[in-house]
């Protein structure tokens, strides 16, 4: 499948002027972050989009930039927001605490926690607060962020005993006390180690549900939340400029949730079964992508290009490693140690050389594994590498500025 627009959706598209060209020539190639930044706002400037902006019904963002240089783009308010509700209120595991009006307490990211008092400072026309207060962390009547640290692991008791705080304010609102709990998996894992810690789960209430959604969750962080929370947790998978695209259900499989979009799979190299994901999409009427490619990674149950049967998120192109024996993605690292070592929590692989690496990690209790674990560890990263491979244990593994981990680096 080569992924045309239907007739239904060059209709859509018609009056666009990035399209132009592929709407002549009757074939629409891939589009790549490049081309859409290229000339931009122009590019994409219609009547209707005009009038849009000029109303506020459509507004300029950046996209959220993990690891590599951020896009402006053009949505309506909102757009994320209501995509993750939407899937919320419609997921077969959890959709009863959306319709049972839980409130959504975030966890994640600091750069999201300071997006949400921009825009709320925005909304009462002032300039939003060095430390902003509570009053300021609520994106809308639902949702309100608490982190204020950049590196989660850097949490001090106060930070957490405030955290925990709003968690029960936010759950006592509700008549029958609950709330739902969303988060970036590495920063729950943080909370509950730090909670475990001080000896303060009795001020953590759980939550009725759970959704991580901000960036690839290892196998073996799934496992820790799932030993601690006995509700359904669920990934979800999506970007800023296209909304959510895939959820899991509480058992790990994944299902479309393709609203107004379609999808392809495409092999990032020559016989390989990691796939990049191409999507068309005009869920978003201001900027529809036809044929764009994301940037993202998955592998399939059956190792065929069939969206239906998406078995992992497993990275970002531009972060695959090569190997001799192909590409490797952060997602085939990430089940080796799974499989190997259940203890290790934060990982990097450090590239220190043409054939050597470097995997630095920390570990949920704190103390380095076993010599059993450290030399099938080395051997079997060795293996999937095709590097010399040693471990390193480190207490503390740093998050990149954008409040996010990098599982690749070159250097030691």
């Amino acid at each position: 499948m080569d992924g045309q627009p239907t007739a239904e959706v060059i209709e859509q598209i018609r009056d666009i002027p990035i399209y132009r060209e592929s709407l002549a020539k009757g074939y629409f190639p891939l589009l790549d972050k490049p081309e859409i930044a290229r000339g931009f706002p122009d590019n994409w400037m219609t009547p209707r989009l005009a009038a849009a902006l000029e109303s506020g019904e459509a507004e300029f963002v950046l996209s959220t930039g993990t690891h590599h240089a951020r896009m402006q783009i053009i949505r309506p308010p909102y757009f994320l927001l209501r995509s993750y509700y939407q899937l919320w209120s419609e997921h077969p595991d959890i959709a009863e605490t959306w319709e049972a009006g839980c409130r959504r307490v975030s966890l994640t990211t600091v750069l999201a926690t300071e997006h949400v008092a921009r825009v709320s400072a925005a909304r009462r026309g002032t300039t939003p607060e060095p430390v902003p207060s509570l009053d300021d962390r609520w994106l809308d009547e639902r949702t309100c962020y608490v982190n204020l640290r950049l590196d989660p692991a850097l949490w001090e008791r106060d930070e957490v005993v405030r955290m925990l705080t709003e968690i029960r304010a936010a759950r006592q609102a509700h008549p029958r006390g609950r709330y739902h709990l969303d988060c970036s998996g590495y920063h729950l894992a943080h909370l509950v180690r730090k909670v475990g810690e001080w000896g303060l789960w009795d001020d953590f209430p759980p939550p009725a549900s759970i959704i991580h959604a901000y960036e690839y969750t290892p196998e073996n962080v799934r496992r820790f939340l799932h030993q601690h929370f006995d509700c359904p947790v669920i990934d979800l998978f999506g970007s800023t400029e296209l909304g959510y695209l895939y959820y899991s259900d509480r058992r790990g499989t994944y299902w479309p949730h393709l609203d107004k979009m379609s999808v392809e799979l495409q092999p990032v190299a020559t016989g390989s079964t990691i796939y990049q994901l191409i999507v068309s999409s005009v869920r978003n009427p201001y900027m529809p992508l036809i044929r764009y490619r994301s940037g993202d990674c998955v592998r399939t149950l059956d190792g065929s290009p069939d969206p239906g049967k998406i078995a992992q998120f497993c990275g970002r192109e531009k972060e695959l490693l090569s190997t001799p024996h192909g590409p490797v993605a952060q997602g085939d690292l990430d089940r080796c140690i799974g499989e190997t070592s259940p203890d290790i929590f934060l990982y990097q692989l450090q590239l220190t050389g043409d054939a050597e690496a470097q995997l630095v990690y920390t570990t949920f209790h704190g103390a380095p594994v076993g010599l059993p674990q450290a030399s099938a560890l080395e051997q079997g990263v060795g293996e999937l590498t095709g590097r010399r491979c040693r471990l390193a244990h480190r207490t503390h593994l740093p998050i990149g500025k954008s409040g996010k981990y990098a599982w690749l680096t070159t250097g030691s």
